[in-house]
């Protein structure tokens, strides 16, 4: 039967007039997301690798470069809400950032962007095949007048290096989108109840391993208006100790975020050790376990991308708090000279070094300053910035209070000494025992009260952030 021509006409109006809606629907809906508020990102990096023979970092030990496996790097993400509010986080291959180089870093940011010290975090992987800084470690190393002049030729130039970074990433900030994610790798080992030598035998006979551990991995990822992936945020809670020579390099981060950026061109890969202070990479001591656990890493990375991620709401707060960490004894001057005519060693430097100090008129304060920051992104993830080497257990407790989304960023600011759990504490031993001395502080220990102090001010961080009107 022939079709009417009116019949015709009438469902070619009728299509025309469908595809006209669905053009408008999508172009609204088009227009609505553009004008939906926005989270603005802005990524840069830096490498850092020494062109001078300033020593590596770590081990107490004199140890000259010897050439590099690969460059070293620092990188940055800047993050802004709708509102304005604006936060910057630096990662890094170093070994450890003192405050006396950091403090000039957070005077600069503030004089120049208005970032204060609650909208910045400068972390430091605490990789041991990286540049020694400052007066890090200040007692540690048998140097000479020439190799502490290399070293403050180095850091100063990584100050400048800094804030040219942090510049180049607030101009870089532009519409983004964040979504987050976690998963999970196994390599970490607690050191303080497995002993290295057994590691190899115990996984091979399939044994469980003691003591507690954190092996989740969270992810961040920043994408930009096109889809295109600028920036990876990824944590783990391990040392970056697999490595022992006298290469650059930046251990198993280095090599995740090596074999990420590969994964994703045109991403930066960024790592945040996640307390790590207690954990190891075991087995250890070769360059092929040490892309071994960077593939394991990357991998993991990949997975959790590979899912379906939690979008991050775009709102901003922020907090932080420098507390008063305090000592269980200032060190006198008898303990002192003891330590001064008795070790040639680290504590003999120390105790030297200490009583110069006390001779030309200084005192000892009864604690240490310690930074604490907590970063509210959105409902989703809650941030918590803690100097220095933090051991697991702060981790474990912070996410068991806090919940999901919850990410505890240890080695922020300040690598001022390791901070013990009262668990590790009252253990003893070489994170929770009386060697205050080889991080130059005039005491032996810590208070066996600086966990509570450390969680209670954490509390009121988030109290404080969460208190804060749009």
């Amino acid at each position: 039967m022939k079709s009417h021509p009116n019949r015709r006409l009438l469902l070619q109006a009728c299509t025309a007039a469908a595809t006209l809606t669905v053009t408008k629907s999508a172009q609204l809906l088009a227009a609505n997301s553009h004008s939906q508020p926005r989270w603005r990102a802005g990524v840069s990096r830096e490498i850092i690798t020494p062109e001078t023979a300033v020593w590596l970092a770590g081990y107490g030990s004199r140890r000259a470069p010897e050439g590099k496996l690969h460059d070293l790097w620092m990188k940055a993400i800047a993050l802004e809400a709708p509102d304005g509010r604006r936060v910057l986080l630096i990662t890094s291959d170093f070994q450890g950032v003192p405050a006396s180089m950091s403090n000039r870093v957070f005077e600069r940011l503030a004089r120049l962007h208005g970032l204060q010290r609650e909208h910045v975090m400068f972390t430091f992987s605490h990789n041991h095949c990286g540049p020694r800084l400052g007066d890090d470690l200040i007692d540690y190393y048998p140097v000479d007048a020439q190799q502490e002049e290399l070293v403050r030729q180095y850091t100063d130039l990584m100050v400048e290096r800094t804030v040219k970074l942090a510049e180049a990433a607030l101009q870089d900030l532009q519409p983004a989108t964040l979504s987050h994610g976690t998963g999970q790798t196994t390599f970490a080992v607690n050191r303080r109840n497995n002993r290295e030598a057994d590691i190899p035998d115990l996984l091979a006979r399939g044994v469980p391993l003691a003591g507690p551990v954190d092996h989740s991995v969270p992810v961040l990822k920043v994408a930009r208006s096109d889809g295109s992936t600028a920036a990876i945020l990824f944590g783990y809670a391990c040392h970056p100790t697999t490595l022992s020579f006298t290469q650059w390099c930046g251990d198993y981060p280095g090599f995740a975020q090596l074999q990420l950026e590969q994964a994703f061109p045109g991403a930066t890969a960024m790592f945040v050790n996640t307390c790590g202070g207690d954990q190891n990479p075991l087995p250890r001591r070769t360059v092929e376990l040490c892309e071994k656990y960077g593939t394991m890493l990357a991998t993991a990375v990949r997975e959790t991308l590979q899912k379906t991620l939690q979008p991050v709401t775009p709102r901003l707060r922020t907090a932080f708090e420098l507390i008063d960490l305090p000592y269980l004894q200032v060190i006198t001057r008898n303990e002192l000279q003891q330590a001064a005519d008795s070790d040639q060693g680290i504590r003999g430097r120390w105790a030297r070094r200490l009583l110069a100090r006390l001779d030309a008129g200084d005192t000892f304060a009864s604690g240490s300053p310690y930074p604490l920051h907590v970063w509210l992104l959105g409902t989703e993830l809650k941030w918590i910035g803690m100097g220095a080497e933090t051991v697991v257990d702060y981790a474990l407790r912070f996410k068991h209070t806090w919940g999901a989304g919850t990410w505890v960023l240890g080695y922020s600011d300040d690598m001022l000494a390791y901070i013990p759990s009262r668990r590790v504490w009252e253990e003893g031993g070489y994170e929770g025992g009386s060697n205050l001395y080889e991080y130059g502080r005039p005491a032996l220990r810590w208070s066996g009260s600086i966990e509570d102090q450390i969680a209670a001010a954490v509390e009121r961080l988030f109290q404080k952030a969460d208190q804060q009107t749009d």
